[in-house]
């Protein structure tokens, strides 16, 4: 196994190691066990245990915003582009991604490394959403005065649904939270509900 290989391995571990234990109690020896390698291997790739955090929630990072622009770069108007985007990004309910993500939320407030990585894949979803947005408006599908304004408020929307489904549940029903992304991606869009579900039928 070469060298990247290796990194790519402990860093799904990782991942898996932190949906299941959370940032706080997760330990270098809960990576090494789940792949039968010695603790000094990971520490060798990652010299501490922030490092391998802040690497594992990048990993998770990359492999996010590549399903996000594989489907923010298809062929098909922006509004179907849109409402796919917001429909994968949305709470399901089975909230396992979502889990990672919150506690890489709550681990920021106290790891400056850990805020890089997130602020900047915060940042980036933002920017993709709202890319596809202002292409929309120049194609006169719909009307959007402030793109990069209604992609903050779609994935605040979407995150703080993700919290509620996520710590609390039942709070949400999958299908109420489905609704109300519909609601908001058609109120940002200047498009009633009805002609949404018609452009991306």
């Amino acid at each position: 196994m070469s060298v990247a290989e290796r990194r790519e391995e402990l860093l799904g571990a990782a991942v898996e190691q932190i949906e299941a234990r959370g940032v706080a109690a997760v330990r270098i020896a809960d990576v090494a066990t789940a792949l039968g390698v010695s603790n000094a291997l990971v520490l060798y790739h990652f010299s501490t245990k922030e490092k391998l955090v802040a690497e594992a929630f990048a990993h998770a990072a990359r492999q996010d915003l590549a399903q996000l622009r594989k489907l923010l770069g298809r062929r098909m108007s922006a509004v179907r582009r849109l409402r796919a985007a917001v429909r994968w990004y949305a709470p399901t309910g089975q909230a396992k991604g979502w889990r990672l993500w919150i506690e890489g939320w709550a681990a920021a407030l106290r790891e400056p490394v850990l805020r890089e990585v997130t602020r900047d894949l915060d940042k980036q979803w933002k920017a993709a959403i709202g890319e596809v947005i202002a292409e929309g408006v120049a194609a006169g599908e719909f009307v959007c005065p402030d793109p990069a304004t209604a992609a903050l408020r779609l994935t605040a929307l979407l995150d703080g649904l993700a919290v509620q489904m996520t710590a609390y549940e039942g709070a949400v029903s999958r299908a109420r939270a489905q609704e109300w992304a519909d609601e908001a991606l058609a109120r940002e869009l200047g498009l009633e509900r009805e002609a949404l579900a018609a452009a991306t039928r």
